[in-house]
């Protein structure tokens, strides 16, 4: 047994990596990372099999927002040339569900940029939930629409959302290097809100914004510490006009070592691989799927993602299965 297959067995009997075992993973040698991915596949296949959940995303509301993140393009602080328009009509979110559900997407994200919603925002995304779980019974319908009150997310569960993802996005160490509009506390206060409100909460990362590796241990077992029960890895994808511009940090080897240290430390979770994945792991896309269980389909908010069939040719080629389990099993499942 290598040192990898003991640090699957560690993560599969619940037991915790050392921090030098995790920087071991983030420096696994290039030669040895097919040994690295073959442990981290024995951990996702024992809580997910071979079965891979599609989510896709609709940016409701671009640009307009008075945050000064980093790496955003919609932020105040952001230079991009991007499109700009307020909250959809709801009858344009409950469209987008239907798109979602003909491409098998299990899940449907229903973003918003902005600090938080405003109660005309909340108003037409509860009434537009209501609508789609009528429609698609079992569609996970997670909404992201930043910073929320209690009395907010007790709305949001009653329309029927069954996720929020809120990001803590980097480390503590290094979150004020990214944004200064709002702390890292006020995010993980939110994902507190979010579980105390008993919809799922979902929080991820975004690596390559020059965070160290030590970093990038300490997003993961914070995630780990929240509970969040779905984690979206983003790794970044630098947008011309933004704060991070020209950053280029990643390679597709070092992309696959983050997840695996994501699905070893939180081995029971869904490790989604998000924004970035076709300009980061670029060829090396597929291998992603050894370690995370989940990906987006389509495009993001502010940038394109990979061609649909593009997608549904490489999952068939390597033998995985689109997972459509209502969210309850699939949690459930997990555990």
């Amino acid at each position: 047994m290598n040192d990898f297959d003991k640090l699957a067995e560690k993560a599969l009997a619940g037991r915790e990596l050392t921090n030098e075992e995790a920087l071991a993973v983030l420096q696994c040698p290039d030669d040895e990372l097919l040994l690295l991915l073959h442990a981290a596949y024995r951990v996702r296949k024992h809580f997910y099999g071979n079965k891979v959940k599609l989510n896709m995303i609709i940016n409701t509301k671009s640009g307009l927002c008075p945050e000064n993140c980093g790496y955003c393009a919609q932020s105040i602080v952001s230079k991009a040339p991007i499109e700009k328009y307020s909250m959809m009509k709801k009858d344009e979110i409950v469209a987008g569900a239907k798109r979602a559900s003909e491409l098998n997407a299990g899940t449907y994200c229903i973003v918003a940029s902005g600090r938080g919603p405003a109660n005309r925002e909340l108003d037409i995304v509860a009434s537009a939930v209501k609508e789609i779980k009528e429609a698609h019974q079992h569609m996970t319908v997670c909404a992201c629409l930043g910073i929320l009150k209690p009395e907010q997310a007790e709305r949001l569960k009653e329309a029927g959302v069954d996720r929020y993802n809120h990001n803590i996005n980097t480390s503590s160490q290094h979150h004020s290097n990214i944004t200064t509009s709002h702390t890292y506390e006020d995010r993980v206060n939110t994902v507190g809100i979010v579980k105390s409100s008993g919809i799922s909460p979902c929080s991820g990362v975004i690596v390559g914004m020059k965070e160290t590796p030590e970093d990038v241990i300490n997003m993961a077992r914070s995630l780990k510490i929240l509970d969040a029960d779905s984690i979206p890895v983003n790794f970044l994808h630098a947008i011309d006009g933004t704060p991070l511009e020209g950053t280029d940090e990643l390679n597709p080897r070092y992309c696959l070592k983050v997840l695996c240290l994501f699905r070893f430390i939180n081995p029971t979770k869904e490790i989604r691989i998000s924004g970035g994945r076709e300009v980061n792991l670029r060829s090396l896309q597929p291998l992603g799927l050894y370690p995370a269980n989940s990906i987006f389909i389509g495009d993001y908010l502010t940038t394109e993602g990979q061609e649909g069939l593009a997608d549904k040719q490489m999952l068939e080629d390597m033998g995985f299965e689109v997972d459509l389990e209502p969210l309850d099993r699939e949690i459930a499942k997990a555990l």
